[in-house]
Order: structure tokens, then sequence, then C-alpha cells
């Protein structure tokens, strides 16, 4: 089991994110993903919008990352650490600007690059973009094709409905083989469909954990699966947030107590999960989340078992 890092001032969801993240910095950010580095942290994830709906800032500020700058950022002030977003966006942008992107990322930073991709929820962004909310999932399905031929084609081609492309050159292809791992982030059987196709992660945010098994079995039955799922990530307070940002704070709870979690990061590791971050518990500021997170490096890291898990 590897442990994400939870960067703070991400995000900030009512009743979920603590008062103090609001004062952190992007200078505080930098500080922390060197500390998480240097604490052995496995990752640093990025949510993604580009805007939202006036109507939704009643659950979360408007405060979000489009996730590739940040990422990159974070990689080029490290040595080790991989970064990852949670999640980007897959219709929102066009293939060949993600494509390059990511694989600009990987070479830059020596191949410590994954993506996650989501075909998002939020009608208004999708509205505000300029891109049908009812063609999100097609548009996805045809972009992921689009993205691994330009990885992994000398002289890439692709012929879709919405993307085409000849007679192109694409370098720097990624450092990383065959390609950045490609993570799906959502619970949806679409979704489940393209991790069969393409992934080699999932990252579920509504499935409930007893439920993981079942939804692993799921991909590896689909007829086209690739046979390349080998991480899932499921955060200790998954559960707590649900669709359209809803939060409930009654789920996703576990002690505090070192044996608490090292108990509840089994239970994951028995289920198939391969990652995941601790939650941490009320804190004043940036420095007890220094100190707490130097707590679960030295106190959870080292207990933590391999996740019982097969990609065949």
């Amino acid at each position: 089991m590897k442990l994400a890092f939870p960067m703070p001032n991400q995000l900030q969801l009512e009743g979920l994110t603590m008062p103090w993240e609001a004062a952190v910095t992007g200078a505080d950010q930098t500080s922390l993903a060197k500390w998480a580095d240097q604490l052995g942290y496995a990752m640093i994830s990025v949510p993604e919008h580009h805007v939202l709906s006036r109507a939704h800032l009643e659950r979360t500020r408007p405060h979000h990352f489009s996730a590739f700058p940040p990422m990159a950022y974070f990689a080029g002030a490290t040595e080790r650490i991989r970064v990852n977003s949670s999640v980007a966006l897959l219709p929102l942008q066009h293939p060949i600007v993600t494509a390059k992107a990511l694989s600009s990322m990987d070479w830059l930073s020596s191949g410590r690059v994954t993506v996650t991709f989501g075909v998002g929820w939020l009608k208004d962004e999708f509205d505000a973009l300029g891109v049908p909310f009812n063609e999100r999932g097609a548009r996805a399905d045809e972009y992921i094709e689009a993205i691994i031929a330009l990885w992994t084609q000398e002289w890439p081609e692709f012929d879709g409905k919405y993307v085409s492309f000849r007679n192109v050159a694409f370098e720097p292809k990624c450092v990383q083989t065959p390609h950045v791992p490609v993570w799906f982030g959502g619970d949806a059987d679409p979704m489940l469909r393209r991790v069969a196709r393409h992934g080699s992660g999932w990252w579920p945010f509504l499935t409930k954990p007893e439920d993981i098994p079942a939804r692993i079995d799921f991909i590896k039955s689909q007829s086209d699966y690739s046979g390349k799922l080998s991480e899932i990530f499921l955060g200790m307070s998954a559960g707590r947030i649900g669709a359209e940002h809803t939060v409930d704070m009654s789920k996703g709870n576990v002690g505090q107590s070192k044996q608490a979690i090292i108990d509840h990061l089994s239970r994951y590791s028995e289920l198939g999960v391969t990652m995941s971050a601790v939650s941490p518990p009320p804190l004043q500021g940036i420095e007890q989340f220094r100190d707490y997170t130097q707590w679960v490096a030295e106190e959870i890291m080292p207990s933590l078992r391999p996740a019982v898990f097969s990609p065949s």
C-alpha cells in the first residue's frame, strides 16, 4: 500500500476543507511538495475545474486548478514523487494539446507522470467551454485513442468524428513506455469499460469499499480487457464527497490512532486497493499539518502491507 500526499488548498469544499487551508499559498505548496518528496510519499494529485457555475458556489468555492500546470510545477520542484490528476476533464481539451502537455511533462520529469481522466459532470462548465455535454462520453472514448496514437506511433494518424490528423510529427514522446500511465476516475459502467480498454489504474469516487472487488471483476470481465490494470486508488475519506461535490462528514471517518489507521488501510489492501491517502484530523495550521504528515510517514508507512491485487 502506497500513500499519496493530501496537498491542502487545492479545492475548498464547504464542511470538508479546514479554514486554515484558504491561507495556503503557492509558495507554501511548493515547500510542501518538497516535504512530501523528502518523507517518501508516493504521489501528489491535482483536482481540476476550469469554471464553476455561480449556483454551485453554495457547496464549493471557485478555487480550482487546471491540473496540468501545477502537476508540472510540483514535478519540477521535486525529485522522486509522482504527479497525477484527480481528475483531468478529458472531453474539455483538444487531445493533441492534452497529449503534448503530458508527454512534455513526462520528458522533463524523467518519467514521473500519471494522468487520471474523467468525463466531467458539471453541465455549466461544458456550456461555458462550448463542448456538448451529452457528447462527453463519446468524445472521451475517441480522445483517449487519439492521445495514445500520438504517444505511441512514429508518424501518428487518427481519423475520428471529433478529431482527425495525419502527416504530423509528435515529439517528445513519453519517457515511460509504452506511455504515461493512464487511470480513469469514476464509478459508472462506461468508465469502467474505459479502464478495461486503456487503463492501468482506477480511481473510484462513489463506490463503497466493500464493492471494490466486484467492480474490479467487472473490469477484468470485459472482452477487450487489456490486462494492464495494476493500481486502485481509494482515499481514507472515500464516501464523504458525493455527487456534485456534496459532503457527508458522517461517512469515510476512521479513528485517528495509529492502529485504527493501519487496520483501515490493511482492509483496503485486502480489497485490492494499492494506494490511499490518510485524511488529517482537525488541525489549526500548516505547521500542525507538517507534523501530522511526518507522523504518518514515520509511523504508518512502514507498517503497510502490499495490496492483494493481480491484473490478470
